[in-house]
């Protein structure tokens, strides 16, 4: 299909998104845009919700000293503008205009501490915007309590006029329950012409973006308004309590998506779910469990309650309680806790268990072998079917490197025995509780190293007796 060059236009997008506020509110170090919501950095949200619009050109506004950290977690597409100085939207958004001259087209501008908005939202809105070719489309919400909301003022025939920030509302403007979402989409000259005309007469002294809506409607240009049903939509994060208040929505939608798709959630307020976690169907989540980063999760898996797991992969039917999985991998069918700490380099394989107060790192434990209890197994590989007894530990580290203990097939090993490492045991072989194992033990044989026992007669009544016998 051809298309005229006007019609040409009108198909190309840009997205400007605003992110040089430097969050003060926040107490932070970091830029605020940085700051996790659900695993993922909000600024990451945004910029995944305008990705989705497949836009021709992609910016971002920061701060000269965020620059290169919150470019750093965003796609190479994305260009980065300067905002010397915080003197306001419209000044954040003038920016934006250097880089992109003679770009011709629609140009959507957004915030980037909007964690919450939605590509579906944003598409609904360029659809809006395209349908009827007005210099702006800006996205509005109806709320019931507007509080420090811009609200959207219209005219005797429902068209908008302008928007008034809070601040500078008058009593009778506050009453307003329309507000302006800060999501925009303008036809490019006409944001540039009406933006070089915005002043910083207003209770702030800023230049506002908002005051491009009231110059576009006084000078006949069409103004639209799309309204949303979500108000979350306009919720941006400027301190620590919304930055709180804005997580606890997304692990909602978070929690909501694998509900639908047949995870069962015991008690959604007490468990946190990041947006990268994938869990398979009819696994149950118990309270107070915490699965972060990049974990994977089969089917049919019990998980909880009160269990961490982060950057760690579970295949089906594991059973986890009350433990601490951090980039560890579980097989299948598989027992683990509780109070287990797999840590980096842990694999327990299928049918394994890995039993209360047992920590387990850089080891491999076969298939069917049990680690029951009060264990520490470092830099080891554990055969099939092997036990081993409770309280064992491979000394891994002799104070300047770490060497590797190797436990063959169906081991016994005793309660208590220590393994020094570099040290290997034999297939069916058994320990002696209580033994320090320093050499190779040969398959099918015992190890062990204790003192032969000694009793001495008469000491316990000798030593407990009263003061006066022993005179």
């Amino acid at each position: 299909m051809q298309f005229s060059p006007a019609e040409e236009a009108r198909r190309r997008l840009a997205v400007v998104v605003l992110a040089a506020g430097l969050g003060t509110r926040m107490k932070s170090k970091r830029p605020k845009v940085l700051h996790d919501v659900c695993g993922r950095p909000m600024i990451a949200w945004v910029g995944d919700a305008a990705g989705a619009l497949s836009p021709d050109r992609m910016l971002i506004v920061l701060a000269p000293q965020a620059a290169d950290d919150v470019h750093q977690v965003l796609s190479q597409n994305v260009e980065v503008a300067i905002q010397e100085r915080q003197l306001g939207t419209g000044d954040a958004v003038r920016a934006a205009k250097r880089p992109l001259e003679g770009f011709d087209g629609d140009i959507l501008v957004m915030y980037g501490d909007t964690p919450l908005i939605t590509s579906e939202e944003l598409q609904g809105l360029l659809q809006a915007h395209r349908a009827h070719g007005p210099a702006c489309t800006l996205m509005t919400v109806v709320v019931g309590d507007p509080f420090n909301y811009g609200r959207v003022c219209r005219d005797a025939d429902s068209r908008v006029t302008r928007i008034v920030e809070d601040r500078d509302a008058s009593e009778e403007e506050k009453k307003i329950c329309e507000i302006n979402a800060g999501v925009y989409i303008f036809e490019s000259g006409a944001l540039w012409e009406a933006l070089s005309d915005v002043g910083s007469e207003n209770a702030q002294g800023e230049i506002y973006l908002t005051d491009v809506i009231g110059i576009l409607a006084s000078r006949g240009q069409a103004v639209m308004a799309h309204e949303v049903a979500d108000p979350a939509v306009t919720i941006g994060v400027n301190s620590r309590g919304e930055l709180a208040e804005a997580a606890g929505m997304m692990r909602a939608r978070i929690l909501d998506h694998h509900m639908r798709q047949g995870v069962t959630v015991i008690d959604p307020a007490s468990t946190y779910v990041d947006a990268e976690v994938k869990i398979g169907r009819d696994t149950v989540l118990e309270p107070m469990t915490v699965l972060a980063g990049t974990t994977q999760i089969g089917e049919d898996c019990v998980i909880g309650p009160s269990s961490r797991v982060v950057d760690a992969v579970i295949d089906d039917g594991v059973t986890l309680v009350s433990s601490y999985v951090f980039q560890a991998e579980i097989g299948s069918g598989c027992t683990i806790g509780p109070f287990a700490y797999l840590r980096p380099g842990a694999r327990i394989l299928p049918g394994a268990k890995a039993g209360t107060f047992v920590e387990i790192k850089n080891a491999v434990v076969h298939e069917g072998s049990k680690v029951p209890h009060l264990s520490y197994i470092g830099d080891a590989e554990i055969g099939a079917g092997t036990n081993i007894g409770a309280g064992n530990i491979t000394a891994n580290y002799d104070g300047r490197s770490k060497s590797r203990t190797v436990i063959g097939a169906s081991v016994h090993t005793g309660a208590d025995t220590v393994f020094v490492a570099p040290v290997s045991i034999g297939d069916g072989a058994v320990t002696g509780a209580g033994s320090v194992i320093t050499r190779d033990v040969p398959p099918g044989a015992l190890g062990i190293s204790r003192p032969e026992q000694r009793n001495i007669e008469g000491y316990a009544r000798k030593k407990f007796a009263p003061k006066e016998e022993n005179e």
